[in-house]
C-alpha cells in the first residue's frame, strides 16, 4: 500500500506544481475565463481528492476506525500522530471546500476559489511532507 501512496503523493505533487502556474492569473481573470475557471476548480478538487484518498489508505493501513465525514480523515490522522495535530485542524475545513466543488459547482464563489488558490497551496505541500514524513517510519 506504501507503493500506492506514494504514487498519490506524485500525483499530488504535480497537481500543486499545475496550481501554482495558475496563481499568475487574478480573480477577474478566472471569473471571466470559463476554461481557466474549470481548470483551477477540477485541480484543486483532484488535490484534495487525493488527500482525502491518502487519508483513508493510511486509516485503513492503520487499521483505525473509519471516520464518517471526509473532515473527520483528516482530524484522525491528527489524533493519531500521522499529522501534527494543529496542521490537521487547519486542513479539516477543506474537506468542505471540496464538497462544495463537487456538488455545488454552479453556486462556486470565484473569490473564494481564486483565495484559496492563492494561500492554500502550501497546506497541500505540507500535507504531502507529512505523509512522506510518515512513510519513511520504521
Amino acid at each position: 500500500m506504501s507503493d500506492e501512496i506514494a504514487s498519490k503523493l506524485e500525483l499530488l505533487e504535480e497537481y500543486v506544481a499545475i496550481l501554482r502556474e495558475y496563481q499568475q492569473y487574478d480573480v477577474e481573470d478566472i471569473m471571466s475565463d470559463h476554461t481557466l475557471r474549470g481548470a483551477v476548480e477540477r485541480y484543486i478538487e483532484v488535490a484534495l481528492e487525493c488527500m482525502i484518498d491518502i487519508g483513508e489508505m493510511i486509516i485503513s493501513r492503520e487499521k483505525l476506525n473509519r471516520p464518517d465525514t471526509y473532515r473527520d480523515i483528516f482530524l484522525a490522522l491528527g489524533e493519531h500522530g500521522v499529522l501534527p495535530e494543529d496542521f490537521a485542524n487547519k486542513l479539516a475545513p477543506a474537506a468542505g471546500f471540496r464538497n462544495v466543488l463537487v456538488h455545488m459547482y454552479a453556486k462556486i464563489d470565484v473569490e473564494k476559489l481564486h483565495y484559496y488558490l492563492e494561500n492554500n497551496l502550501e497546506d497541500i505541500e505540507g500535507f504531502g511532507k507529512y505523509i512522506a514524513q510518515y512513510l519513511i517510519k520504521p
